[in-house]
């Protein structure tokens, strides 16, 4: 069914992307809702909710629900991940998890349509925040961006964890998580390769037109170090400082990287940098 660019790597074809494309949309609406629920009172539970309901809503199934699990690890119980000030990523919506004036909340979301899976993530302010945490957030996206920018057919899988952590490291102290990073995707949510956010340039597999990445920086106010809670799920940072996450899936495209989750906030990037219009 498959071209192959690398063993075990998916390459799609213009329809498939295609399709992909409208599994991003289901995403980018889901996290739109979220981010307009996203206020001080609100459980992380609820945002879980209103998430769900639009990927439901929209005839899709969500991708984080009950995946994983085996080998005493339960399955994630959520439609999203919900991240919360020092959590890093893979947070488990909670009713006692509450929202405050000044926390930020990184939100995970993925959704299955027609068989083909979209994930994208986004850091939202609930309220006013820190001038800290607003730069740790423009720093990360804008690392994504700069990560992006290099699925371009020709390009290696190292140009991209090194056009991230360059920039992460031009704007000050900032840790880069190293653990967890992106990854192939398509008939699956998680598929070869894993894309590294930190590399060499010139180095690793040689991205081709039809590959689907998903890239997703984590940006940390004090160290890269992170820990695994109880819980078997949510990731923190052991030193306790913010965290931001931002992901997008992508296509490699001779056009240039086509973003499949875009949303209409990200009308301005795509534009800027002369991506292929997604459609907004």
């Amino acid at each position: 069914m498959f071209r192959k660019a690398q063993p075990d790597i998916q390459v799609k074809t213009a329809e498939q992307i295609a399709k992909m494309r409208e599994a991003g949309k289901v995403v980018a609406r889901a996290l739109n809702a979220v981010r307009a629920a996203a206020a001080p009172g609100v459980s992380t539970l609820d945002l879980d909710a209103v998430a769900e309901r639009v990927i439901r809503d929209a005839g899709a199934i969500p991708s984080f629900k009950g995946y994983g699990g085996g080998g005493g690890v339960p399955a994630f119980p959520g439609s999203i991940c919900a991240s919360v000030n020092e959590e890093v990523v893979h947070g488990i919506p909670r009713a006692e998890r509450v929202l405050r004036e000044g926390d930020t909340v990184s939100v995970d979301c993925g959704a299955i349509l027609d068989g083909w899976h979209g994930d994208s993530a986004i850091t939202v302010a609930v309220g006013e925040v820190s001038a800290a945490d607003r730069k740790m957030m423009d720093v990360c996206r804008e690392s994504m961006w700069r990560g992006i920018d290099q699925l371009r057919p020709g390009r290696r899988l190292g140009d991209i964890g090194h056009a991230i952590d360059s920039y992460m490291r031009s704007q000050g102290r900032y840790g880069n998580v190293q653990e967890y990073g992106g990854h192939g995707i398509g008939t699956e949510m998680h598929m070869e390769p894993h894309v590294l956010n930190y590399g060499r340039p010139g180095k690793g597999i040689e991205l081709v037109e039809g590959m689907v990445l998903a890239i997703e920086p984590m940006t940390n106010q004090g160290t890269r170090h992170v820990a695994v809670l109880e819980d078997d799920w949510t990731v923190v940072t052991r030193d306790g400082a913010r965290s931001a996450h931002f992901e997008h899936t992508v296509a490699v495209t001779a056009e240039g990287p086509l973003v499949l989750t875009a949303r209409e906030d990200d009308r301005d990037d795509i534009a800027r940098r002369g991506f292929p219009d997604p459609g907004l």
